[in-house]
C-alpha cells in the first residue's frame, strides 16, 4: 500500500498524478475499515481525502502552519504526518485523539474543538510570524457552515483590513453538521452554480505591475472592468468586498486544480480564499446520501452502514418527544437550534412545526439573544444547545436573558462527561457558570421520564430563565416519588452517610450506597432536582430526617463554583454541624474516552466513591 509508505508529508511530495489519485482511494478505504470499528467523524473526513492530501503536497508543514476549524475533519492529516498506526485506538481511552493535539504532532500547530476558530488563530499565527520577521504559509481549513459564526467574520475583516498574508480554505460541501443555514449558504450556493468563473487577478497583477510606466495603471483598470464582470457573473464578492483575493469554486476532489491553485497561491501576497467545492462522505454511498448521520459515528457495519447503538431511546429523543406533546398542546413555544436539529432530537419537531423551529446555524450567541427577543414578545422559546457550546454565549445569557429575568428555556444537552470527542466537547462547566446568574433557576433530571416532568414545567409554569442539564446517551428511569420537580427528593434512606446528587449521578450514588451497605454503612442518597437555587430549607429538614452528619456532594461537573460549593456556603453560613465532601469532575481537563472508564480513571465509579467516602469518615472519626 501507498499508504504504508507515507509516514510524513515528504513521502507524499515524491508521488506522481497517479500514485496521489491512488493514494486517496487507499486513504477511504483505510478511514471506512479503521472508523467502522472505532468509531468517529466520517462524513466529514471523506469528504477532504484530496484536499488534505493538495495542501500537504503543495505547503510544507510543519514549518507551513495548517489551522483547521472545528478539527474533526482532520484524520487524513493525521494519516499523512505519520498516525496511520495509531488508528486503532482513535478517541479511545489513552488512544489518538479525533480532534488536533499539539502534544501529538509538530503538524498540529493549533487545537481546535469548537467551530469558527481557524480564521482568528491564523491571523494570530500570522502576526506573530511577521513580527519574528519569518516567511513561512499560514493557512485557515474552514467550513461553509462554521461561516455562520460571527467569530469567523471578525477575524476575515481583521486580516482583509490590515492586508494579512494568509490563505483562507473554505471547504464548501453544503453542511456543517445538518444541513447549512442563512443567507452565507444562499450566496455560497450561486457561487457554485455560477458559471465557470476562474480568478487570476493575483498572477495578472503581478505580471501587469511589472511593466515599466503603463503597468500600475492597466492592472487598476484591468481590476475595475475584472470585478464588475464578476458581480455580474456571482452576483457580487462578498469575500473580495473583506479584501480578499478570491480563487474559486475550485473541484474539492479534482488534485490538479487543487494543487495548481495552491501552488499559484503561494505566490500572491495579502489574505487569500481558496472557495473550494467538495462533497461529504465522498465514497461511501450510505454517508453521501444521509451526511449528517454519518457525521459522528459508533461503531458500525460496514457492509449496511447499521449503528450498533440504533434503537435505544437517549434523552435528546425523550427531550425532542416532549417538545413535540407541549406543541400539540398549543403552548405559544418556538424551538431553537445552532446546527444541530437531528443531534438535539429536533429532527421530527422541524419536521411537523417548521413555523414554531428556528435554526440559526452555528450561531450561539445570536441564537440566545434571539430568544431573549421572541420571550419579550410573549412568546416561550427553547434553545437546545450542547453544554460545551452553550460557554460561546455567557455574556448574553447574563445581559440580555437574565437581567432582564425573561422566560426562556435553555435544554442544555451532553452536560458531564461525553466520552470519546474529549476535553472540548465534555459538559462539565455549565453548573459552574450558570449558578451564580440572579433570576436563572437550573434543574437537573435524574432519568428520562424526570427529563419530561421537568420540561413541561420549564415551558408550561415557570417563569424567567431556566435551564434543564441532561446527559448524552441512553435515558433511563428510576423508581422515585411524583412531587414537584423543584424539590429534592430522598431516593433512598440512610442515617449515617447522604449523597446528594445532581442528575446524571443519582444512578451512580445509589449504586455507591450499595457498596457502603455492604459494608456496614447507611447510605441515603437524595435526588436534588433544582440544583439552583438551592432549597436549603428543604434539604436541611432531610438531613435533620436522617440524622446524618456526613454529607457527600456528588456532581458531574467540576468541583470548582459547582454545586458543592453551593452546599459548602449553605452549611458555612448555617454553621450547621456537619461535614462536607465535595466530589466531582477534577479542576483539569479530562481527556477522551469511554465515560465509565474515564469516570473509573478521576475516581466516580461506584467503587471510587465509596472508597473516598469511606476513607473520609474514617479520618473524620480519628478526629473526634
Amino acid at each position: 500500500m501507498l499508504l504504508d509508505q507515507i509516514k510524513s508529508p515528504e513521502e507524499l511530495k515524491k508521488l506522481g498524478k497517479a500514485e496521489l489519485i491512488r493514494l486517496s482511494v487507499e486513504i477511504r478505504d483505510f478511514l471506512l475499515s479503521s472508523i467502522s470499528k472505532t468509531g468517529g467523524h466520517l462524513a466529514s473526513n471523506l469528504g477532504v481525502v484530496e484536499l488534505t492530501i493538495a495542501m500537504h503536497k503543495v505547503f510544507d508543514s510543519p514549518k507551513d502552519k495548517i489551522v483547521w476549524d472545528v478539527g474533526h475533519q482532520a484524520y487524513v492529516h493525521k494519516l499523512l504526518t505519520g498516525r496511520k498506526e495509531d488508528f486503532g485506538q482513535l478517541r479511545q481511552f489513552g488512544g489518538m485523539s479525533g480532534f488536533p493535539k499539539r502534544c501529538e504532532s509538530t503538524h498540529d500547530c493549533f487545537e481546535t474543538g469548537h467551530s469558527s476558530t481557524s480564521i482568528s488563530a491564523a491571523v494570530g499565527i500570522a502576526k506573530a510570524r511577521d513580527l519574528k520577521n519569518e516567511s513561512h504559509s499560514v493557512i485557515a481549513v474552514i467550513g461553509d457552515g462554521a461561516l455562520t459564526g460571527g467569530m469567523a467574520f471578525e477575524a476575515m475583516n481583521h486580516a482583509g483590513h490590515d492586508d494579512l498574508d494568509i490563505t483562507v480554505i473554505l471547504n464548501d460541501n453544503e453542511m456543517s453538521i445538518s444541513e447549512n443555514i442563512g443567507g452565507l449558504s444562499k450566496q455560497l450556493r450561486r457561487l457554485r452554480m455560477a458559471p465557470a468563473y476562474s480568478n487570476i487577478k493575483g498572477e495578472t497583477r503581478t505580471i501587469l505591475s511589472s511593466i515599466p510606466h503603463v503597468g500600475e495603471g492597466l492592472t487598476k483598470s484591468i481590476h475595475k472592468l475584472k470585478s464588475g464582470l464578476k458581480v455580474m457573473l456571482v452576483n457580487g464578492m462578498l469575500f473580495e468586498g473583506l479584501g480578499y483575493q478570491y480563487y474559486g469554486p475550485i473541484d474539492g476532489h479534482n488534485l490538479d486544480e487543487l494543487t495548481s491553485v495552491l501552488e499559484m497561491s503561494k505566490s500572491v501576497k495579502g489574505p487569500k480564499l481558496i472557495h473550494v467545492v467538495t462533497k461529504k462522505g465522498r465514497g461511501y454511498l450510505p454517508a453521501e446520501k444521509n451526511p449528517a448521520a454519518y457525521h459522528g459515528v459508533g461503531p458500525f457495519d460496514l457492509k449496511t452502514g447499521v449503528n450498533s447503538s440504533s434503537g435505544k431511546v437517549s434523552y435528546s429523543s425523550m427531550f425532542g418527544e416532549t417538545m413535540m406533546e407541549l406543541a400539540e398542546e398549543g403552548e405559544p413555544l418556538v424551538a431553537i437550534t445552532a446546527a444541530m436539529p437531528d443531534g438535539t432530537g429536533l429532527g421530527n419537531f422541524m419536521k411537523k412545526y417548521p413555523e414554531k423551529f428556528i435554526d440559526v446555524g452555528i450561531a450561539e450567541q445570536h441564537a440566545v439573544t434571539m430568544a431573549a427577543g421572541l420571550a419579550a414578545e410573549g412568546m416561550k422559546p427553547v434553545f437546545t444547545v450542547y453544554s460545551t457550546f452553550l460557554q460561546r454565549a455567557y455574556d448574553q445569557i447574563i445581559h440580555d436573558v437574565c437581567l432582564q429575568n425573561l422566560h426562556v428555556v435553555f435544554a442544555i444537552d451532553r452536560a458531564g462527561l461525553v466520552g470519546n470527542d474529549g476535553e472540548t466537547h465534555h459538559g462539565v462547566f455549565d453548573l459552574s457558570f450558570l449558578t451564580h446568574i440572579p433570576n436563572m433557576t437550573v434543574l437537573a433530571p435524574k432519568d428520562g421520564p424526570e427529563l419530561n416532568r421537568m420540561l413541561k414545567y420549564a415551558v408550561a409554569e415557570h417563569e424567567g430563565p431556566i435551564a434543564i442539564r441532561y446527559p448524552r446517551g441512553k435515558a433511563i428511569e428510576i423508581s422515585g416519588s411524583d412531587n414537584h420537580v423543584s424539590t429534592p427528593e430522598v431516593v433512598k434512606e440512610g442515617h449515617d452517610v447522604t449523597i446528594l446528587a445532581v442528575g446524571n449521578m443519582v444512578e451512580r450514588a445509589l449504586k455507591t450506597s450499595e457498596f457502603l451497605n455492604e459494608q456496614g454503612i447507611s447510605c441515603g442518597v437524595v435526588n436534588i432536582r433544582q440544583v439552583y437555587p438551592l432549597k436549603k430549607e428543604l434539604i436541611g429538614k432531610i438531613m435533620l430526617e436522617n440524622a446524618s452528619k456526613h454529607i457527600v456532594t456528588l456532581e458531574d461537573n467540576v468541583i470548582e463554583s459547582g454545586f458543592g460549593s453551593r452546599v459548602n456556603s449553605w452549611i458555612h453560613e448555617e454553621s450547621l454541624n456537619m461535614s462536607v465532601q465535595n466530589l466531582g469532575i477534577p479542576n483539569r481537563f479530562v481527556q477522551h474516552g469511554d465515560v465509565e472508564k474515564l469516570m473509573t480513571s478521576i475516581g466516580l465509579d461506584p467503587k471510587g466513591i465509596a472508597k473516598r467516602i469511606q476513607m473520609k469518615m474514617k479520618i473524620r472519626s480519628h478526629q473526634r
